[in-house]
């Protein structure tokens, strides 16, 4: 593929069970990455938590293999996060484009794309990457769009993989270089939905409610009480009101 990025492979499948099930096998072969997995169809795709992710025909799915120690996992979710980014604003402008804590992207308001990060023994990761394209799921917790739906057309999936392994070379290598604090945290911050507005984020046995303040040094969400202290969410889903 033309501009393809420089020492970075590509794995291409008609149909796969995920393409994050594909990495974690060729990371149990000795495979070290860094590799573009990606499928037209996946017959078994899932989002955070488990959660069956809907894989319809014309939409991207991709994941990115690479070695990364277990610590700077969440981080490379940010620039993958920035990555997609560019790959929704590339298509949507002016519609707005936004980042959703910890690993989603909307559209719109609406999510649009979606982002499963799996370390894979203690040296390699799995990012993987659904971005709808041409269709979305319908009766979610959280609505869902599509770029279609949103632009009257759907992109080229081989166009946006190209969009998108170009761009998280580059937010790789800004993360590489500069790290997480001084990198990645401002970009992400700038592009983020909620910021200052309150919100409820709801985690495994209750939910919290307060303004989303930004994020800390490592990536979690601050979020401000109404008593006026500040909580670490490290993992919880979110909810705007």
């Amino acid at each position: 593929m033309t501009d393809w990025p420089d020492g970075v492979g590509l794995s291409r499948h008609d149909c796969i069970d995920s393409t994050n099930e594909q990495a974690r096998r060729l990371a149990q072969s000795g495979e070290r990455g860094p590799l573009w997995i990606v499928a037209r169809e996946q017959t078994a795709g899932r989002g955070r938590r488990g959660r069956p992710w809907v894989s319809q025909a014309g939409n991207l799915f991709a994941t990115m293999l690479l070695r990364a120690s277990p610590w700077a996992c969440a981080q490379l979710g940010f620039a993958a996060g920035l990555a997609v980014y560019d790959v929704i604003g590339s298509y949507a402008n002016p519609a707005p484009v936004a980042l959703k804590w910890p690993n989603d992207v909307l559209l719109g308001g609406k999510k649009v794309a979606g982002i499963l990060l799996e370390a894979l023994g203690s040296d390699r990761l799995a990012i993987g990457i659904g971005i709808n394209l041409a269709d979305h799921p319908v009766d979610m917790e959280f609505p869902a769009t599509s770029l279609k739906l949103m632009t009257g057309r759907a992109p080229d999936a081989e166009e946006a993989l190209l969009i998108l392994a170009r761009s998280m070379a580059a937010w790789y290598e800004v993360w590489r270089v500069q790290g997480f604090a001084k990198g990645l945290r401002g970009a992400w911050i700038e592009r983020a939905a909620g910021l200052h507005q309150e919100i409820r984020a709801r985690f495994d046995g209750g939910e919290m409610q307060g303004v989303f303040e930004g994020l800390d040094e490592d990536g979690a969400l601050l979020l401000r009480r109404r008593h006026g202290g500040l909580e670490r969410v490290t993992a919880a889903d979110i909810f705007f009101r």
